[in-house]
Order: structure tokens, then C-alpha cells, then sequence
């Protein structure tokens, strides 16, 4: 997998580099991420964040609060509405970089699922996969039960 990969949003405004080879994707199946999304969820590619550089435009931000409970900050075009990536308000290190956006892919493959619990009924899920049925690294809370571990 070649190191410098190139992305854009649908109608090339934001154009973007990552410096990180990207062999693994993951399946988020949260409520936010199909609403921001338009479909069953989103695939993305945790990285970090030093690694992502804008080339061509800067995206606008959306603040909320996720699934999870923790504050997530969205980043899109604010021309077209292409989601481009996520962060945590509490772990500014790390981007999750809509894989979709991505000029080519490569042989990148989805490893893992999370947010099963709330996936829609035609969400294909692949069983070799790993599966998390919420927030795999997620702080223990009443209401939504212990963490899954990552692994």
C-alpha cells in the first residue's frame, strides 16, 4: 500500500492528502453516522491525525454529541456536503477519515463493525468480520452498558 494517498469531496473543493499507509477500514453503524450519511453508516479509516494535510479548501465543522455520549466533531464540504472525516473532542490525535472520499482505495478492506446494535436491516455485515455491538473503546455507563474491548 503506497504511503501518500489523495481524497476530495464530491465537487473537488477540498482536496486532502494522508501520509499513513491504510490497509483496514471499519463499519460504523451508529444513529449519526446514518443520519450524516444518507445510508446505513459510514466506512472509514482511523488515523492519525498529522497525517491528514489539506491541499485545496478548508471543510466546515459540525459539533454533537455521538452514540457514544462524547462530543464528535464533523468535518464537510460546505459546498457539496460531503462528509470528509471525524473527531473526538477527546482524542484530537486521531481523525476517522470517510474511506468513501478517498481517490483510490487500493486494496483496503473492512476488518471490523461497530454500532451492530443499531444497524439497519440491510446493512450487510460480513461474519468473518469482527463485530461491536456499540463504542468498542467506550467508558462504562449506566445506560449503555460496559465497553467492548477493542480486541
Amino acid at each position: 500500500m503506497t504511503s501518500s494517498l489523495t481524497g476530495s469531496c464530491l465537487c473537488g473543493a477540498i482536496r486532502y492528502t494522508v501520509d499513513v499507509p491504510i490497509a483496514e477500514l471499519r463499519a460504523c453503524h451508529c444513529t449519526n453516522c446514518q443520519k450524516a450519511s444518507g445510508a446505513g453508516g459510514s466506512v472509514n479509516a482511523v488515523i492519525p491525525a498529522a497525517a491528514l494535510r489539506f491541499a485545496q479548501g478548508a471543510p466546515k465543522r459540525h459539533t454533537g454529541v455521538a452514540d457514544s455520549g462524547r462530543t464528535l466533531h464533523r468535518y464537510f464540504c460546505g459546498d457539496c456536503g460531503s462528509p470528509i472525516y471525524s473527531q473526538r473532542d477527546s482524542a484530537p490525535e486521531t481523525v476517522v477519515l470517510r474511506a468513501g472520499t478517498l481517490d483510490n482505495a487500493g486494496e483496503m478492506r473492512i476488518v471490523s463493525h461497530i454500532w451492530t446494535k443499531s444497524a439497519r436491516p440491510w446493512s450487510h455485515i460480513d461474519p468473518a468480520a469482527k463485530r461491536f455491538p456499540g463504542q468498542p473503546d467506550a467508558p462504562p455507563s449506566a445506560d449503555r452498558g460496559p465497553a467492548v474491548p477493542s480486541g
